[in-house]
């Protein structure tokens, strides 16, 4: 079985604040968010090393969004997103 068996999968976006490099505004940014979440039983056609698996995961979320642009009108470039993490555990 894959990992995408055992979770179920939704985008969410999150706020965060961060700051353009380019233009030193510091502004709230929507940044979207893969949740997985373990779900609540395992599917019926999995096997031992699949029950030992899943009993070991928990849910967690992956970032999806690398680069945003700049809300200040007179910036707009696009700039990484280095101040957050990339996958957080929930």
């Amino acid at each position: 079985m894959e990992e995408r068996d055992f979770f179920n999968e939704t985008n969410e976006p999150k706020k965060a604040r961060l700051l353009c490099p380019h233009c030193r505004v510091e502004g709230e940014y929507a940044v979207t968010w893969v949740v997985r979440r373990k779900k609540p039983s395992l599917p019926p056609r999995a096997d031992e090393r699949d029950r030992a698996r899943f009993a070991k995961l928990s849910s967690y979320m992956v970032r999806r969004d690398d680069k945003i642009a700049c809300a200040n009108p007179r910036c707009r470039k696009t700039f990484e997103i280095t101040g957050l993490q990339s996958v957080v555990s929930l």
